[in-house]
C-alpha cells in the first residue's frame, strides 16, 4: 500500500475502495472530470496506486450513484450531464424538499432550531475565510450540504430525508457549472439566511417559497450561461 493510499484512509476511515470513490467524485462533481470522459482503467490504477480490483468497485460504487455509467464495448465513461437530467433532478428537489421543509416546520422541536441555526453559523464562517468559487471547496461544500439537511432534518421521515440527500447530491455538478460560468455570484448568503429565518419563525409557506426559488436559481443560471457544457447541447 503506497503513500497516497495511506493518505485516502487517514483523510476519510473508509476502505480504499470506498476513498477512490469519495475523490472521483469530487472530481466528477467539480466538474475535473469532464461530463462523458472516458476512464481508462491503466491510467487511474497508476494515479490511485490501487489494484483494478479496487479500482473496479470504486467506479460500480459510482455507477450506482448515477456519476459515472459501463458500456459494454465503451468501458466506464462520466456520466453525461444533460439539461434533461437538469430539469428532472429540479423538478424532483422542489417537491421533496419543499414536503420535507413544511413537515418539519410542523414537527420540528428545539433541537432541529438549534441544528439548522448551528449549521447556518458554520456556512457563514467558512464564507468568510475562503478564497476563490465557493463550489469548488471541499469545505464550504460540507457545510452547504450540512445546511440543506438541517433544514429537512426535523420531519421526521426518514425517506424523505434520503430522498433529499440523494437528489442534492445528484445535483451538486450542475451547482459547480452555474458558478463556473455565470458572470456574477449569488447572494447566497442572504438566501441561506432568509431560509433559516422562515423555517425558525415557523412560516411554511415563505419558506417552502424561499427553497424552491432557490433550487430554480441554479437551474436556471445552468440555462442562461452554461449550456455549452452539457453533454448533447449544441453551442449557439
Amino acid at each position: 500500500m503506497n503513500v497516497h493510499t495511506l493518505g485516502l484512509r487517514k483523510e476519510f476511515g473508509k476502505t480504499v475502495a470506498a476513498d477512490v470513490a469519495h475523490r472521483f467524485r469530487e472530481e466528477i462533481i467539480t466538474c475535473r472530470l469532464k461530463p462523458g470522459e472516458s476512464l481508462k482503467f491503466e491510467d487511474l490504477r497508476s494515479r490511485f496506486g490501487v489494484s483494478f480490483s479496487t479500482l473496479r468497485e470504486a467506479l460500480m460504487t459510482l455507477v450506482s450513484d448515477g456519476f459515472v455509467i459501463n458500456e459494454q464495448q465503451r468501458g466506464f465513461h462520466v456520466a453525461p450531464a444533460t439539461l434533461e437530467e437538469l430539469v428532472d433532478i429540479t423538478e424532483a428537489r422542489v417537491l421533496v424538499e419543499k414536503e420535507a421543509l413544511r413537515k418539519a416546520i410542523e414537527r420540528g422541536n428545539d433541537d432541529w432550531e438549534i441544528r439548522l441555526i448551528s449549521a447556518l453559523h458554520q456556512l457563514n464562517r467558512i464564507e468568510e475565510r475562503t478564497k476563490g468559487k465557493l463550489s469548488h471547496d471541499v469545505e464550504w461544500r460540507r457545510a452547504h450540504r450540512e445546511f440543506h439537511q438541517a433544514l429537512v432534518s426535523g420531519c421526521a421521515s426518514p425517506t424523505l430525508i434520503s430522498f433529499q440527500s440523494v437528489l442534492f447530491d445528484r445535483s451538486e455538478r450542475f451547482r459547480s457549472l452555474s458558478a463556473s460560468y455565470r458572470p456574477n455570484p449569488r447572494n447566497k448568503s442572504g438566501e441561506h439566511k432568509a431560509l433559516m429565518k422562515a423555517a425558525i419563525a415557523r412560516d411554511a409557506d415563505e419558506a417552502t417559497m424561499l427553497i424552491e426559488r432557490h433550487i430554480r436559481a441554479t437551474t436556471e443560471n445552468v440555462k442562461k450561461y452554461a449550456l455549452k457544457a452539457l453533454t448533447g447541447v449544441a453551442e449557439k
